[in-house]
This record gives structure tokens, sequence and C-alpha cells, in this order.
């Protein structure tokens, strides 16, 4: 007896509060169909408003927030719970600038607040100084929801991290 697979791909289009198409690709997606996350790497080329430091056409694994106001430049990709190979979760955080004021009372240091799809487990993580360099690990594999506050700001978006 012969057995078959299909594989069905599909791309969608979401839009941003004021109706734009946000990012998207033909690139590498992960998502769970169950719950409707999805964390889209995409390896196209960095926006203009990303690629500050890097050179020619910069092209790196790259995660959009929902609103499209930030990016996170993933060096280690995938992502991992566990590192073995001695390299770490460096994420790169980009923010479009804004074109309106900061809130001057909000503060600059980028928090992340990141909930496990699925169950209730929550962390926090920062950094400081806002958007740029860091570290990000999470305590279990899985799809990660990201609320990211920044400078008044905030977006969204999702990241799996492998075993």
């Amino acid at each position: 007896m012969l057995a078959s697979s299909v594989v069905l791909l599909a791309g969608c289009t979401t839009t941003t509060s004021g109706g734009a198409a946000a990012p998207t690709s033909a690139t590498a997606t992960t998502a769970s169909a169950a719950t409707g996350c999805a964390a889209r790497v995409e390896t196209g080329s960095l926006p203009d408003w990303a690629d500050a430091g890097f050179s020619g056409d910069a092209r790196v694994p790259h995660v959009f927030g929902a609103k499209g106001d930030i990016v996170a430049v993933v060096f280690a990709h995938p992502l991992r719970q566990h590192r073995k190979d001695g390299s770490n979760n460096k994420i790169l955080w980009v923010a479009r600038a804004a074109t309106t004021s900061p809130d001057p009372s909000a503060p600059a240091t980028l928090v992340i607040t990141a909930t496990l799809d699925g169950t209730d487990t929550r962390v926090t993580r920062e950094v400081a100084g806002g958007p740029g360099p860091s570290i990000i690990d999470m305590p279990q594999p899985g799809c990660w929801r990201l609320d990211l506050r920044w400078s008044g700001h905030t977006d969204t978006m999702d990241l799996v991290y492998a075993p």
C-alpha cells in the first residue's frame, strides 16, 4: 500500500492599525494551527529603517512586530531553550523611528512580557536603554507571545524557541 502526504502552504497578509499591509514574505513560518500562534521568520532584506550598521543587502533572519513598529533581528536562528554549541540567543531589537515624540515619562527600557502560548507561564525580560542588542532566553521551548513596551510605544510578536 502506498501512503501519501499533502503539505499545504498558505500566505496571509495582516493589516496594521493604519490599514496598511504588514510586512510579509514567502519565507520560513512556524505556526500552531490549534492556537493561532505564528512566528513569521523572514530572511529577505531588512527594511531601510532597520538596516543601520549592516553592509550591503542585509539578509538576516528577522521577525516584525504585529504593528510593524519594531523588528527582532535574530542572529542565532532558530532560537533555542538550550544552546549546546556555546552560542546564545542574540536578538537585535530595532524600532521604527516614531512620528510622534515618545512619552517623556515612560521608561526607555524595552520591557518584554512573554507568555508561553496555551499556558499561564509568563516571564519578563528587559533590554536596558530601549531597543538594541540583547540575549533573550526563555525557560521552556515553544511559541512565546511577546508584549513589547518602550518609550511609550507598544507592539507584539510571536517567537518560537526550539528545545
